[in-house]
């Protein structure tokens, strides 16, 4: 989300946002380095963003996918859930199917793609904190479901 964006507070007073993984065939993970003009400026993360008002967490899955990145996701399931109690903000983190074969980087949100291991992301610098666990949440799920 660029700096300069209103951000939707949702009833609860949080705001509320989904990050998305999207894993290939060779088991690398779409992480993103994030432009200098979001929130967070050059931290590397999963693709996504804030839920707009009255819309679903599977909508903002697909819209912040395709706002980001100019890519069609198929959204599976959501695996993690964090509210942080440092501000006001509720987070999701949904597993999905990349439709995709090709992606462009939106320079406004994006400043790199990136195809990570497992073991790079848990050592890649510049990580945004609960990156981490949001893997491991998506380990479970995969492990839990074949």
């Amino acid at each position: 989300m660029a700096l300069n964006q209103q951000r939707t507070i949702q009833p609860d007073g949080h705001l509320h946002g989904v990050i998305v993984a999207c894993q290939r065939e060779d088991e690398r993970w779409l992480l993103i380095r994030r432009s200098a003009k979001v929130v967070a400026p050059l931290q590397v993360c999963f693709p996504g963003g804030g839920i707009d008002a009255r819309e679903s967490q599977a909508d903002a899955v697909v819209r912040e996918m395709r706002e980001e990145l100019d890519a069609t996701v198929t959204p599976l399931a959501c695996v993690w859930h964090h509210i942080y109690a440092e501000r006001s903000v509720a987070l999701w983190g949904w597993h999905a199917t990349l439709q995709s074969s090709t992606l462009t980087a939106n320079p406004e949100e994006v400043a790199e793609i990136l195809w990570l291991t497992a073991d790079e992301v848990s050592t890649y610098a510049d990580l945004l904190p609960r990156t981490i666990d949001f893997m491991a949440a998506l380990a479970d799920y995969k492990q839990n479901t074949g």
